[in-house]
């Protein structure tokens, strides 16, 4: 059951063949002692319970707690309890997870789920990060290679984005690249945040381009976001020696 779920979790599997579970917001940022809350809709699903686990980056899932909206109170995971931790209800398929007092421990992210009786399958939601700092988060630094000399001779080359986030993030960063302007969402890929001896987190994205591109001089943009802060670099062949 545990290791079913951690990998349902890992791999963000949301997405029943009969139901959706959304989450909003995405993302939560919060200074210490705010209150944090999150909202579930269950999509199809009416009869079940609704169910928030708590993972951090490289940890399993933590069973925080589960209410149905048929209960007077909420049932809760070991380590959790209230008032810190609480739910209620909208409807009978619109569920809160509010958690009072937030502290930089709580920063996680906060994944709601249920039981689909029709397909007999658990389904979660994609989950919303909860950032918490005491005091408030600093942008992410970014840094932008340019494709090397080598990489030059043939057809494909490959921009490099290095950002540094601040330590409260967890290593939660939403990447984005442009070019010329437009969203460019093919050849783009991203590595796992890495914790820094400084105890910030690095995370790298990677856009293959190609090389004629990029001697026409076109402008590529890398933009980090954490939270409500973002960030962005451009780069272009005439901005560097390659």
């Amino acid at each position: 059951m545990l290791g079913s779920l951690c990998t349902l979790i890992t791999a963000l599997t949301c997405v029943s063949g009969v139901t959706l579970v959304t989450q909003k917001p995405p993302v939560v940022t919060l200074r210490t002692g705010q209150t944090a809350t999150m909202d579930c809709n269950l999509g199809t699903v009416t009869g079940a319970s609704a169910r928030w686990y708590k993972q951090v980056p490289g940890g399993g899932p933590q069973f925080v707690l589960r209410f149905h909206h048929s209960w007077s109170s909420v049932r809760y995971g070991s380590g959790f309890s209230a008032p810190k931790f609480t739910s209620n209800h909208q409807s009978q398929s619109d569920y809160h997870l509010i958690i009072n007092n937030v502290e930089e421990g709580d920063s996680a992210v906060y994944y709601c789920q249920t039981w689909d009786s029709s397909a007999k399958e658990e389904v979660f939601g994609q989950g919303t990060k909860l950032i918490v700092t005491g005091s408030t988060l600093p942008p992410p630094v970014l840094t932008v290679f340019p494709p090397s000399a080598d990489e030059l001779q043939s057809n494909k080359a490959t921009l490099v984005c290095v950002a540094s986030l601040p330590s409260p993030s967890l290593g939660f960063a939403d990447v984005t690249w442009t070019a010329a302007g437009s969203p460019v969402s093919s050849g783009v890929s991203s590595s796992s945040a890495v914790q820094q001896p400084d105890q910030t987190f690095h995370i790298s994205s990677y856009l293959a381009i190609q090389t004629a591109d990029w001697k026409r001089d076109k402008a590529y943009t890398c933009q980090v976001s954490v939270g409500s802060k973002a960030s962005e670099k451009s780069i272009k062949k005439s901005d560097c020696s390659t």
